[in-house]
């Protein structure tokens, strides 16, 4: 076999910085729970200095800062050998709800390599894996890694991007908010339009039995419900508005799903339906987002929709299959309304 120099080359840069790139996954974590990047945001640091304003032991910091420096997590300088972030690093490290934050996703990347070995045998025997079987990183990382993106596209951009919703969530509608996981959308909604009332309905207690507390923090109790329900059957009707946020691609059932949203929504409703950003065809998604998708895919999504022996959409559905399925349910008309580098949000009317 003849074997090109220059592209092999290449390729082991591209599998070394993968190899630092996962091995520097489990520092982020760290990074992110004991604050150490929340403490560099405030000020610059030396190990020392940092250990001490943590709490933390300097020989583990030293390590810690050295490896965040190479991966230019963290900004080192060299003569005073201090370590900080830089504004864009802080946006994406160490603030919350800034819409590029990233820490989330790196607890859903725990919950996926503790899956590891189950998703292996389940390769062999084609079964399934359910949401609610996976490591509980995933439900706290899930609402980290998303809300962001709902608090900075939600109330600004996505809604209004639909026909007449956004008068309607003004002068006070009803809405329901299906696969809701811990209730960051749903709260996200009821704090941005307080005349309306909303339903988040998930299978999973334990989200619920969490959204519920999140409302009562947010102090929207008053006009939100939480329910444990399927997606096929949630209570209900003459909803204004029913959503799926990024949960549809992981349904046991998305059709049912969709044919109860047809059900449950008012005659001049409308379904909100925000999916991962993906093409129709393999070689659209054979990109960085793309790569990221596909694997929490093979990870998460397929192995909760096969655990029920149902119809696997997969993260990287597309916009035809999602179409298709929503015309299908006896919707009149679809269309891509909005989207982000990592969203596409699709408007289904009644």
């Amino acid at each position: 076999m003849d074997v090109d120099q220059g592209k092999l080359e290449e390729f082991m840069h591209r599998a070394v910085v993968d190899l630092g790139a996962a091995a520097s996954a489990a520092l982020v974590l760290i990074g992110d729970r004991l604050g150490l990047y929340r403490e560099l945001a405030r000020g610059p640091a030396t190990p020392l200095e940092l250990s001490r304003r943590t709490g933390t032991n300097e020989r583990y910091v030293r390590e810690w800062l050295g490896n965040q420096a190479a991966g230019g997590y963290v900004a080192f300088d060299a003569e005073s050998g201090c370590y900080s972030l830089t504004p864009e690093q802080a946006m994406a490290l160490a603030q919350e709800d800034s819409p590029v934050f990233l820490p989330g996703a790196f607890q859903i990347l725990q919950a996926m390599w503790q899956a590891e070995p189950r998703i292996q045998e389940r390769f062999r025997d084609g079964g399934g894996l359910p949401w609610t079987e996976q490591d509980r990183s995933l439900f706290e990382g899930t609402e980290r890694f998303f809300r962001p993106g709902y608090l900075a596209n939600l109330p600004s951009s996505w809604i209004p991007s639909l026909q007449g919703v956004e008068a309607k969530l003004r002068e006070g509608a009803t809405v329901a908010d299906v696969g809701c996981g811990h209730g960051a959308s749903t709260i996200i909604m009821a704090k941005a339009w307080p005349r309306s009332r909303f339903a988040g309905f998930d299978f999973h207690r334990e989200s619920i039995e969490t959204a519920r507390r999140r409302a009562a923090a947010a102090g929207v109790a008053d006009r939100v419900t939480f329910e444990v329900a399927p997606a096929t059957e949630f209570p209900g009707d003459g909803y204004d508005l029913v959503c799926h946020f990024d949960c549809l691609h992981d349904l046991p059932d998305p059709r049912g799903a969709a044919r109860r949203a047809r059900e449950a929504v008012a005659r001049d409703g409308t379904w909100m339906i925000v999916e991962p950003f993906a093409g129709d065809r393999v070689e659209e998604n054979l990109n960085p987002v793309g790569r990221i998708f596909y694997a929490a895919s093979t990870m998460l999504c397929v192995p909760n929709a096969l655990a029920f022996h149902g119809d696997a959409l997969g993260a990287q559905a597309g916009e035809a299959r999602i179409r298709e399925i929503a015309t299908g349910a006896g919707f009149r008309s679809f269309r891509r309304a909005a989207q982000t580098p990592f969203n596409l949000v699709f408007e289904a009317l009644a």
